[in-house]
This record gives structure tokens, C-alpha cells and sequence, in this order.
């Protein structure tokens, strides 16, 4: 069970707790999460779920697999992007980090995972969309990147498309991001392109729950927050979402100024 945080307020629509660390703040979404789950199996009998990726979802993650009271048997898995041309077996794969850290450990109904070595990117991309169309999203779990970015959608992002899930190129901040969290050797070893749900994807699902610890991420969360909803920030769209919770610790919130804290 987690603790109460620090302190908690809204910007906009996005609930925001700032927790003393990430193990805590981890245990709180994790505890949100697990209710939200919950609420929708006891509604409908199924719930659709999302999940990101990256070294801020590993506690995140971990506690969400010890949470009691959820039949994993009756939700339907899918997650946020993954390189292009990267193999499933690849280390620094999305559907292989997933594996070992979710699926594997948790009996779920279904997993849909996005192929980034398919042969045809494009018609992965409109098979992914397709499958994440087919019923409503209940809950994405999700982070914020480095420079700002929502799944692979880089600065500045695209509000508007009609589309999923689509190809996007990767910009130098999110690709050096990659490498300092030890997916990769070196910027010139990531894939310059990835496929991607679509910002307006994410913000169709019911309740967002955005887990972003450390003080790498603080510059985004302030420009989440504090500055204006723009393409130019991809994770101030948030703000627009009328079910969106925003986990942070001291690190991540060590930008913000005092009113917001």
C-alpha cells in the first residue's frame, strides 16, 4: 500500500503527487493503476491496458506485479512503440523488455505486441492501430521523455493526426536518452526510426497514469507543466486529458516552482 506523497495539486486536468523517491512514487501509480483495473473488470468484465517502456517503469512495474485483487486473465496488453528493424531477441527490444518485466510474470488474456522488424513498417502500423481500435482503451501507463516526448513522439509532435500508430523519426536528445539508459552502445547504434502510437491514441484512453522519477526528467516535467500546451513540449497534451495522474519525485519536481509544489 503506498504512503501519501509529499504534496499533491492540479495543473489543468492532471492530478500531480510528488513523491520522496521512485520507489514510492512507483507504489502509488501502481496501486492507481491496479484500482483502475479492477474498476473496469467489475464494469465490463475486461479491461484494455497500455504500457510503456524505459529505466523509469522498472519499479513502476514490479510493484504493479505484486498488486493483489486483478485477474490478469481477463486484460488485453499492448504497448506504446518500438525500433524499427529491431528483432523481438534484441536486447534493447520493447517487446523483450516487456516480456521479461510483464508479460511473463502476469497470466494476461492477450498480448498484442508491435512487430518493429515486420516487413512492411507501414502495415504494422495499420495493423497495431487497428487492434488498439477494435474497443475502447481503458488505462495507458506511460512516461515522459528527456526532451518532452509522449511513446516515440518527438518534438515537435503531431496533435492532429487520424492515424494510431505511425513511423516517426528519432531526434539526437531521444536517441542520447537511449543510450544513457544502456540500451545501446552509442547514439550512431539506435535506430533512427520507430513506430509509435499517435498522441491523439494515447489521449483516447480512458484514464492515463504517467509514472516520470529522476532529475534528468525535471526540465520536461517543468515545460509539461509550467509552460504552454504546444507541440514543441508532446507531454503537455496531458493537460487535455480529463483522467490523467502525473507521479513524480523530488527529482523530477525539481524544477518546478514553489506555488506548484
Amino acid at each position: 500500500m503506498s504512503t501519501p506523497p509529499l504534496s499533491s495539486f492540479s495543473v489543468d486536468s492532471v492530478a500531480v503527487e510528488i513523491h520522496p523517491d521512485k520507489p514510492t512514487l512507483s507504489q502509488a501509480a501502481a496501486d492507481f493503476v491496479a484500482g483502475q483495473i479492477a474498476a473496469a473488470l467489475a464494469a465490463r468484465g475486461r479491461a484494455r491496458v497500455i504500457f510503456a517502456t524505459g529505466a523509469s517503469q522498472y519499479d513502476f512495474l514490479d510493484a504493479l506485479c505484486a498488486a493483489p485483487g486483478v485477474d490478469w486473465r481477463q486484460v488485453t496488453a499492448f504497448h506504446l512503440d518500438e525500433y524499427v528493424g529491431i528483432a523481438a531477441g534484441h536486447p534493447a527490444s520493447f517487446r523483450r523488455y516487456l516480456q521479461e518485466r510483464l508479460f511473463t510474470r502476469l497470466p494476461f488474456g492477450a498480448v498484442h505486441l508491435l512487430q518493429g522488424d515486420a516487413p512492411d513498417p507501414a502495415a504494422e502500423c495499420r495493423r497495431y492501430a487497428e487492434l488498439l481500435a477494435a474497443a475502447p482503451i481503458d488505462l495507458a501507463c506511460i512516461g515522459i521523455g528527456e526532451n518532452g516526448h509522449l511513446a516515440f513522439n518527438d518534438p515537435p509532435a503531431d496533435f492532429d493526426t487520424t492515424a494510431g500508430v505511425h513511423i516517426v523519426q528519432l531526434d539526437e536528445a531521444c536517441r542520447r536518452q537511449q543510450v544513457g539508459e544502456g540500451h545501446f552502445p552509442s547514439v550512431d547504434a539506435v535506430p533512427p526510426q520507430a513506430l509509435s502510437m499517435t498522441v491523439p491514441a494515447l489521449l483516447a484512453a480512458a484514464a492515463i497514469s504517467c509514472v516520470t522519477p529522476g532529475a534528468r526528467k525535471a526540465q520536461a516535467v517543468r515545460c509539461t507543466l509550467e509552460g504552454p500546451v504546444t507541440p514543441d513540449c508532446p507531454a503537455s497534451v496531458l493537460r487535455t486529458h480529463p483522467h490523467c495522474r502525473l507521479y513524480l519525485d523530488s527529482g523530477s519536481a525539481g524544477l518546478l516552482q514553489e506555488r506548484s509544489r
